[in-house]
């Protein structure tokens, strides 16, 4: 059985490996190793930013959600996203998935975090199925972005 913890930097590696299975199968995004190193550092090396929660076999990494904190003015109070999260295709249809949100839910309601906001392609309907079954909701808002360089 696998067991959820806190990510570390010497779990970058692994944890690289598995956005890149992430960002092959999302229309919006291309791996790039380095960017995935860097912003993986930054946030284990800034609790403040956020938390990565690991998903562990022995030493073998085989999932990952994180969370970025944030506050909102119209909760009054600290929300977060849920940037990332998946689960290598050899560990899917066992509830590691499940377990592995419930950890990130569990860690937003034992800190006072009152929403987790999460975007999910629009044709990834197994996706919303997996997230609503766990309580997301749809959004009437439309997610919008300026890239501004690097």
């Amino acid at each position: 059985m696998e067991h959820i913890t806190p990510a570390t930097l010497s779990d970058v590696p692994q944890l690289v490996e598995l956005l890149n299975l992430l960002f092959t199968q999302e229309a919006d995004f291309t791996p790039n190793r380095e960017k995935q190193e860097r912003g993986l550092r930054l946030i284990i090396e800034s609790a403040h930013v956020g938390i990565i929660l690991a998903a562990r076999d022995g030493d073998q990494v085989v999932g990952m959600v994180s969370l970025l904190f944030s506050i909102s003015t119209a909760e009054g109070g600290p929300v977060c996203w849920l940037e990332d999260m998946v689960v290598r295709p050899d560990r899917r249809g066992g509830g590691l998935g499940s377990r592995l949100l419930q950890s990130a839910i569990d860690y937003a309601r034992s800190h006072s975090i009152s929403r987790i906001t999460l975007l999910t392609d629009k044709l990834n309907a197994g996706a919303i199925r997996f997230y609503g079954r766990h309580g997301f909701t749809e959004s009437e808002m439309t997610a919008m972005r300026l890239m501004t360089g690097s």
